[in-house]
């Protein structure tokens, strides 16, 4: 099958991309600019020249292909609302071009949001005065009345594995590092599920092989791992002391990252792994700190 991907260079999507081109599928991957292009035609894909931004380079990019990956996001905190109306409005074009086909369009979003002190399930429906990105989740679900095979994959927080992570470990390992301790908040016993990026790109392929329209997919190998053992992997890797701190120190320690590292938010990949019959084989969140993935630079 020829599938689009967006956001094909990046951390997850290159992992994608290599697990869909070792399936037999012809990948066509978006490139917004040089650098992109190369890491995209070094992983065996054809390049393709567009941006998110640009709605007509998708319609473009969309009809060369029989479904779509859409995987590229701009992750600005600073600008959640605009970036998911960049989303909303690249994730239209393509159900646009892909209604009737019963082609896949497959789209990332994440467990945050789903439940709180509770393991999140595929079944659990996101408030809805969660990100703005979830309601864009939500309509993808409902293409399936559109006549596309569309599905969401939702990302745990912490996709984790060498060769250049910059998610959340990442800032806590530099946060660490310039603080000179690895700090928790209170107990530490709240919960982050995570997956390595090799597992979570071949859960992307099964998921075009295989998954039903209006499926709701866990991208989650590790159900919960507790912030306390994170900060302690941490402490060990960089050689400083861990610490505990109380909730009211949390923003001056950890900045933005705060509202996420104190949450407990684990969640179950069961039925995803039923469904597809995926089964994650890579390290652990806690296996790749101990490697030395996350220096804290």
């Amino acid at each position: 099958m020829r599938i689009l991907v967006t956001g094909a260079s990046g951390w997850i999507g290159s992992a994608s991309v290599t697990e869909l081109i070792d399936a037999g599928h012809h990948v066509l991957g978006l490139a917004r600019n040089d650098e992109a292009a190369a890491k995209i035609a070094a992983l065996g894909a054809e390049v393709v020249r567009g941006s998110l931004d640009n709605l007509d380079s998708l319609r473009v990019a969309a009809t060369m292909a029989e479904g779509v990956v859409h995987l590229g996001y701009n992750h600005d905190f600073s600008q959640m609302a605009a970036a998911a109306q960049t989303d909303r409005a690249a994730i239209e074009t393509f159900a646009d071009v892909l209604t009737g086909t019963g082609g896949p369009l497959l789209i990332a979003s994440g467990t945050l949001g789903l439940a709180t002190g509770r393991v999140g399930i595929e079944s659990d429906t996101p408030a809805p005065d969660g990100h703005p990105r979830l309601a864009n989740a939500a309509y993808v679900l409902g293409l399936r009345e559109r006549g596309i095979r569309s599905m969401v994959v939702r990302f745990a927080p912490t996709v984790h594995g060498a060769g250049g992570d910059h998610g959340f470990v990442a800032v806590l390992a530099r946060i660490a590092r310039q603080s000179g301790a690895s700090a928790y908040i209170g107990d530490g016993q709240n919960r982050w599920p995570a997956v390595n990026r090799l597992d979570a790109g071949k859960l992307v392929r099964l998921a075009i092989d295989k998954a039903p329209a209006g499926s709701a997919l866990h991208a989650v190998a590790e159900e919960g791992v507790a912030a306390r053992e994170i900060a302690g992997a941490l402490g060990r890797f960089l050689n400083v002391p861990v610490e505990s701190i109380p909730a009211d120190q949390a923003q001056s320690r950890f900045d933005w990252l705060s509202m996420f590292f104190g949450a407990d938010i684990p969640a179950s990949s069961a039925h995803t792994r039923s469904l597809l019959g995926w089964e994650p084989v890579h390290p652990t969140l806690l296996e790749d700190i101990a490697a030395g993935h996350y220096p804290g630079q």
